[in-house]
């Protein structure tokens, strides 16, 4: 045997001889080289006091105070199972609510008029018991589209190609029976809501507060809203609005019951999502394609983008989703249509070949004005395809559009959703009067009342650290914002040896030198003339990027006497221009130089000074930098050295499943400072959130992981000192994730410290910023945000959790988003105030902008840095190949591409900035 496989096949086991007997007394040694596998998992840590620090302030918030009256009751979960009268399993969204509609209406009495809050899935809740732990029933249907505010819906359909092709269309929509099975699966006590408002959560509260999430559904579902998790859309044309692209942004209410210090709260919010533009087909796709009319349209890109939608079919008014188009027109596209009246000699009906275009405007006396030349769409099966002729489909209301935005449209949602704080008080408040919940008898029967008046908390305002500029001076920024007029930057660097590259973008590119060369000396940052000024050559401009980029380095090469310190690029395309990703990856990963892309329209000092403060940080100056950085006497972090790391995972848009997500770290580097930083970046699984490159051992005393590559470069940036302490601050994860951040992430770190040094033990802190969540702040009777620097650690913060939120920034427009800080771990002992104190100065030394920042610089710059290196992937324009209905892959489940390194030169920069 060349090799043994101690679980291979049984073969090889028997030829091996029994194992020697056990001596008696003996006591098993305990094996060292498994590392223990049953320790103890760490779980977020407890609130430890709160701040005191900073000018109070009343605010009022979008949390509404609930009452659970009935706390002895009990919620009941039972398990739903649907299938057919044969037996075959539902599938198909939006048929169960009608099912378990129906059973409710048909069996009231054998559920002891129970109501139901059911999740449209498998689950079911009631308060209290139903009379048994096993019901069956059958119930019928007749008419099974999904209801989203589909009209009368006429069962009779006269819209497709034939007679039998129409009956066959129809039997889904006919009477149907339904099998329907419903078993007790647990059994909640309410008082677990409690308990979870004293602290002590657990499942039971997690399903209670679940419970009361799925009677909101269930409300907004029974008034034919489109559910996206906990918001609701309303069919209403007034919440919609146009962005472009055939897309329309469709405003509607996020609603969700929460635990706080202050009791349960309803959190309502406005909230935002991209629909179709409902309405004939036609048009959908001249505005989907920007075509200027039918005949320009891409019908391979049509099929895709229509694939799976629902439309409805005039003159019947019947709802189908569509398969596919046809493969040819309408007016050639031939089908076998059989004859009622004739019958052949053997008594069969004769069939006749047709076309649709003939048999809709022939046989059934339908006029079609513009449809002949066009596919038509495929509502069959593959195999038995049922066409209709274009312009009697028409798209329905209220459908997910989930493809990747252009910039274009994003800009105009984001322009056309904003509101400013008091209209947006107005419109929740609207909101929360017309949802009536008072009314909704599931929350009735669990004696919840919901209080009508905005939750009022106590805010505390900190005040601005003084910050250092050129020459010595410095100075306190006012509302979160200040400017460099009159001012120098703290550590301009030189700019020598450089190169001016213009990518065919239409530009006076001496005076744009020369103004650049005159921002420069005001602001303290020398710039010596450049070297030289390449000009795209015109054969050249039609190429495909990376062709363009080639050859402009060629070009370089052949004239300059070696590698220039910094190039400044100017791009045509203000936008997304598809030679950036190629331009960088040839400049950082290859040749090692930083570079500055812009696009030279509308430029003035204001563009420049910004353009320059961005040079500055990449060549390793700084512009402007905290005064207590400088002292040093930073609290906690000035005694120790201290290493501060920024995580974050960036993902393809939700309609790229093939796409790498990208996991980026930066790390403070030359402790004591706190505004420099460097990068590390790699790519993983797409969709995967926990970043699995922190350690990779790959040999005994090699280590290729992120972790090791930033505390390396802080050692010898800091003096040859290693971290006693490392603070990190982790992006964009859920609170179901918080424990993998804990034990997977915090994990690998600790192994990665390890494997440089056994003996070494830093202590952590570990905090997590979120965004994307649904709590707002008021001024009460102001119309202006939350200034600057408010944060709020009392009455809608974790009932025993230790978070705060933080408005570091001056909301500009629209209403503040304030960040939600959650410190999971600290094994340092920061006071509150000291921790509050320090997030808010991390939001002040970003060297991008000359203001406070909503969330703390380090995030920012993994954000910066993942978006970067992403564009070195040329990826395709994935958003148009990968289908977004359905077509996901799975997780994992593809090679991942890795990212090119960046040459050593440019790795330690600020190249991201």
């Amino acid at each position: 045997m060349d090799s043994f496989e101690p679980d291979g096949n049984g073969a090889a086991q028997d030829s091996l001889p029994p194992p020697p007997p056990v001596p008696p007394n003996v006591v098993p040694i305990k094996a060292e080289s498994e590392p223990a596998k049953n320790k103890v998992a760490r779980v977020p840590m407890a609130r430890r006091g709160l701040g005191s620090k900073g000018q109070k302030i009343p605010i009022l918030t979008n949390h509404f105070q609930v009452n659970v009256g009935n706390v002895n009751g009990h919620f009941f979960h039972y398990s739903v199972s649907l299938s057919y009268e044969d037996g075959r399993p539902v599938d198909g969204k939006g048929v169960g609510r009608k099912v378990i509609d129906r059973v409710h209406e048909t069996y009231s009495s054998e559920l002891a008029g129970k109501d139901f809050a059911y999740d449209g899935e498998k689950s079911l809740f009631t308060v209290g018991p139903l009379p048994s732990n096993k019901l069956e029933f059958t119930v019928v249907l007749e008419d099974v589209t999904s209801n989203r505010n589909n009209g009368n819906v006429s069962p009779e359909g006269h819209d497709s190609p034939n007679e039998h092709d129409r009956k066959r269309l129809r039997r889904p929509y006919q009477s149907k029976a339904f099998r329907v099975e419903i078993s007790f699966a647990a059994k909640i006590p309410m008082q677990a809501i409690q308990n979870a408002l004293r602290g002590q959560e657990s499942e039971n509260s997690q399903e209670a507060l679940r419970v009361l999430d799925i009677i909101l559904r269930q409300h907004a579902a029974k008034q034919g809203c489109l559910l996206v998790r906990q918001s609701f859309f309303h069919n209403d044309p007034n919440n919609f609005a146009d962005i472009g692209g055939g897309v329309l942004g469709c405003r509607g209410f996020h609603s969700s019951f929460r635990s706080s210090q202050g009791g349960l709260s309803l959190n309502i919010d406005v909230s935002t999502t991209m629909i179709i533009r409902p309405g004939p087909v036609v048009d959908f796709l001249l505005a989907n394609q920007n075509a200027r009319d039918p005949d320009s349209i891409d019908w391979t890109k049509a099929k895709r983008v229509l694939k799976n939608l629902r439309i409805k079919v005039s003159p019947s008014n019947q709802e189908y989703k569509i398969t596919g188009l046809s493969d040819q027109f309408c007016e050639d596209q031939m089908f076998s249509l059989k004859q009622k009246s004739a019958k052949s000699e053997n008594g069969e009906a004769e069939i006749l070949e047709v076309t649709v275009y003939d048999y809709f405007v022939n046989h059934r006396n339908i006029q079609l004005r513009y449809s002949a030349r066009m596919p038509c769409i495929n509502v069959g099966k593959p195999k038995r395809p049922t066409y209709i002729p274009m312009e009697l489909c028409s798209l329905v209301s209220l459908q997910r559009y989930t493809k990747a935005l252009s910039t274009f449209q994003r800009a105009s949602l984001v322009e056309k959703s904003r509101q400013k704080p008091q209209e947006r008080m107005n419109v929740l408040s609207n909101a929360l009067r017309k949802s009536n919940y008072g009314a909704e008898p599931m929350l009735r029967s669990c004696g919840v009342s919901i209080s009508s008046n905005f939750t009022q908390v106590e805010g505390r305002v900190l005040p601005a650290p003084r910050l250092k500029v050129g020459n010595g001076e410095d100075f306190f920024p006012r509302n979160g914002r200040w400017n460099f007029n009159n001012k120098k930057l703290v550590e301009p660097t030189k700019i020598a040896r450089w190169v001016v590259v213009n990518f065919s973008a239409r530009c006076d590119v001496k005076s744009l030198v020369r103004d650049l060369i005159r921002c420069g000396e005001m602001k303290g940052l020398h710039i010596d003339p450049p070297f030289d000024v390449f000009e795209e050559r015109n054969q050249n401009r039609r190429s495909p990027p990376v062709v363009r980029v080639e050859k402009m380095c060629e070009e370089m090469q052949s004239k300059l006497p070696g590698a220039p310190h910094f190039v400044l690029c100017l791009l045509p395309d203000r936008k997304n221009s598809d030679l950036y990703g190629p331009w960088k990856r040839k400049y950082l990963a290859e040749f090692g130089v930083v570079t500055q892309c812009m696009a030279p329209t509308r430029v003035n000092d204001q563009y420049l000074t910004n353009l320059l403060l961005k040079i500055n940080a990449k060549l390793g100056g700084l512009n402007s930098m905290l005064a207590i950085e400088q002292t040093p006497s930073i609290p906690v972090v000035s005694k120790v050295p201290t290493i501060i790391l920024g995580m974050d995972v960036s993902h393809g848009s939700p309609g790229q499943s093939d796409v790498p997500s990208i996991a980026a770290v930066v790390s403070s580097r030359q402790w004591p400072l706190i505004s420099r930083y460097r990068a590390s970046v790699r790519t993983q699984s797409p969709k995967v959130e926990m970043i699995d490159s922190l350690f990779k051992r790959v040999s005994d005393t090699e280590d290729e992981g992120i972790i090791r590559e930033l505390l390396l470069d802080f050692y010898t940036s800091s003096g040859k000192r290693k971290p006693d302490q490392i603070i990190i601050f982790r992006d964009g994860v859920s609170e179901s994730q918080f424990n993998q951040v804990l034990n997977i992430e915090l994990d690998q770190i600790i192994e990665a410290c390890k494997f440089l040094d056994e003996a070494w033990n830093p202590k952590f802190v570990v905090i997590v910023a979120q965004k994307n969540h649904h709590t707002k702040f008021f001024q009460q009777g102001s119309p202006d945000n939350v200034p600057p620097g408010t944060v709020i650690d009392n009455k809608v913060c974790h009932p025993r959790n230790n978070d705060f939120y933080l408005c570091a920034h001056a909301g500009m427009i629209g209403t503040t988003r304030p960040t939600h800080y959650h410190v999971l771990l600290d094994q340092i002992g920061f006071s509150a105030d000291d921790l509050q104190e320090l997030v808010h100065c991390l939001s002040y030394v970003y060297q991008r902008s000359t203001t406070a920042i909503s969330v703390v610089a380090p995030i920012c710059y993994a954000h910066l840095a993942a978006s970067q290196l992403g564009t070195f992937m040329k990826f395709e324009d994935a958003s148009e190949t990968s289908s977004s209905h359905g077509g996901v892959t799975a997780p994992g489940a593809v090679p991942v591409p890795q990212l090119p390194k960046l040459d050593q030169k440019v790795c330690n920069s600020m190249f991201f900035c």
